[in-house]
């Protein structure tokens, strides 16, 4: 039997887990990643990050239990939880340091069977990097779908053009395509043109990680009117610190981000001003939040599979958007056996992605809305449910990720290529 090819185009932690879990499988693949090169901010780096650089990228990443146990089918679980910096509490406050409910990460380990670990995104997608043959991701290489192929039709590939590379204009084949190409994905255009794109979902997100000052070291949320703010800490001594606003869409501030910041969140509780006062400038990533404004047809077609942002776009509320695209990885390679037909487990992939992940968007979408509460009234009916909520029944704030966190994957583990 001839070795099966697979081209994966984006190589953001979707796409890099979904080579991993392939290669795993007995496939051929190769990662085609536009950027060329790491740099600050940058959430593509090969094979890895470090130094500066990854200091000053501006992301980290939160990977709930189920993440995590997909990842451990790729024995890839325990080096993304050596990454983390565990909290035992993290607690949700008002902006003028009034505490409203602390959250205890034992009642996710009973509720979930463990807490959410928080590591740096640079560093996951440089593990993930790490776990393909050499060669394997080629960076630099802007790819475009010419042909999705037909998976019944042995003699009809997928065809990929690459674009803006060195080897610009020539094309791949393969038996499968995987596009986790983002939340903007050029690959779901072309499969579903006339699919609508992701719609802003009403606020917008700064992301930025900071050395941690001198006594910052637990980890927060805060809501105001409108707007939001949260700490968490990275090994290494530094803070990933996100805040989002109810803002237009497209706004970007004359005199930088870090200086936006200050003006809406400067006079926030400490620790806010201190990690702001040690913000890196150019190190602080804007970006509008949108999210999927239809379920699409499908999650495939011909030998094209969407992955992630690609095909599910959601809010950070439930911090399930990395998380959503490593189950969808770890499925599809699941199904995707070296003796499987492909038509067969391309539908089975949609059959089985597209409900739980639409579902997941729905909800993240719910507590997004929230967020965006302004008028005093709403904001103090907000602060008052919380509070009695934190009282009353502490676990009631776990229960948005009923379903999502305590998620368990396919049997098996691939690491053997069983």
């Amino acid at each position: 039997m001839r070795q099966r090819t697979a081209l994966v185009i984006g190589g953001g932690i979707g796409g890099l887990t979904a080579a991993v879990a392939l290669d795993r499988r007995g496939w051929s693949v190769t990662v085609l990643e536009r950027v060329t090169a790491p740099e600050p901010g940058s959430a593509a780096g090969y094979p890895a990050m470090s130094g500066g650089a990854a200091q000053r990228s501006g992301a980290g990443i939160a990977l709930a239990p189920n993440a995590q146990r997909a990842l451990d089918t790729l024995d890839a679980g325990d080096a993304v939880r050596a990454m983390a910096a565990w909290q035992t509490t993290g607690e949700i406050r008002l902006p003028g340091g009034r505490r409203l409910a602390r959250t205890d990460h034992a009642a996710a380990v009973r509720r979930f069977g463990g807490p959410v670990a928080v590591a740096h995104r640079a560093e996951v997608i440089g593990m993930l990097a790490a776990r393909l043959p050499d060669g394997a991701v080629r960076t630099g290489a802007r790819a475009a779908l010419v042909d999705a192929g037909d998976p019944g039709a042995e003699d009809r590939p997928a065809r990929v053009r690459i674009e803006g590379a060195a080897d610009g204009g020539a094309e791949l084949t393969a038996d499968l395509v995987v596009a986790a190409d983002g939340i903007h994905s050029a690959v779901r255009r072309a499969l579903f043109p006339g699919h609508p794109a992701p719609r802003y979902a009403g606020f917008t997100a700064w992301r930025l990680v900071v050395p941690a000052p001198d006594g910052v070291h637990g980890a927060h949320e805060t809501w105001g009117p409108g707007s939001s703010w949260g700490t968490v800490p990275l090994t290494g001594g530094r803070i990933y610190a996100y805040a989002t606003a109810a803002v237009p869409p497209g706004g970007r501030a004359a005199d930088g981000e870090r200086a936006e910041l200050l003006r809406r969140f400067g006079t926030w509780h400490h620790p806010v001003p201190a990690l702001l006062a040690a913000a890196d400038p150019a190190a602080v990533l804007r970006n509008d939040v949108c999210t999927a404004a239809a379920p699409p047809p499908a999650f495939h077609r011909g030998r094209v599979a969407l992955l992630g942002d690609a095909v599910h776009p959601m809010t950070p509320n439930l911090g399930q958007g990395g998380c959503q695209a490593i189950e969808d990885a770890v499925v599809l390679a699941h199904l995707a056996a070296p003796d499987a037909e492909l038509a067969a487990a391309l539908t089975a992939y949609t059959r089985q992605r597209l409900p739980r992940t639409m579902d997941v968007v729905r909800r993240a979408e719910r507590i997004g809305r929230v967020t965006t509460w302004r008028s005093r009234p709403a904001c103090l009916l907000r602060a008052a449910l919380m509070a009695t909520t934190a009282r009353l029944a502490p676990d009631l704030v776990l229960r948005p990720l009923d379903g999502i966190a305590d998620w368990r994957p396919p049997a098996g583990t691939y690491a053997s290529g069983t």
